[in-house]
């Protein structure tokens, strides 16, 4: 489909494209996964988000610290015997953060997957 496709131009006229939906802060890779990993469960352990995300324990303490600034989750840190643990739990606000985020994909996989009715016509 070329940009001067009457179906191109009927998406811009009905609505934004679903991209624009996207949040730059939740959709990066790890911090998308502490979200979703962190509505899985009431409070998450830093070595078990560590360990499914495949990231570094700075890669990680990074990415915490930036949804911590934002308001998405909280970081709790504490001892489990004498063992220093970092735990973290989704805010109301990451977790509306998150369900923004999977309608704007949801929108964006539709829109992909809906059948089109393009009529082609050879380039010059």
């Amino acid at each position: 489909m070329s940009v001067g496709d009457s179906t191109a131009a009927q998406y811009d006229q009905k609505e934004p494209h679903p991209t624009q939906a996207l949040d730059d802060t939740v959709h990066q890779r790890v911090r998308l996964g502490v979200l979703t990993v962190a509505r899985e469960a009431h409070r998450v352990e830093f070595g078990f988000l560590k360990e499914q995300l495949a990231v570094t324990d700075g890669n990680l303490s990074r990415h915490l610290k930036v949804l911590e600034e934002s308001g998405m989750i909280t970081v709790e840190k504490g001892y489990v015997g004498r063992r220093p643990r970092t735990w973290v739990t989704l805010t109301r606000e990451g977790a509306q953060a998150l369900d923004a985020e999977l309608r704007a994909l949801r929108a964006l996989v539709r829109r992909l997957e809906a059948p089109r009715s393009v009529s082609r016509t050879p380039d010059t």
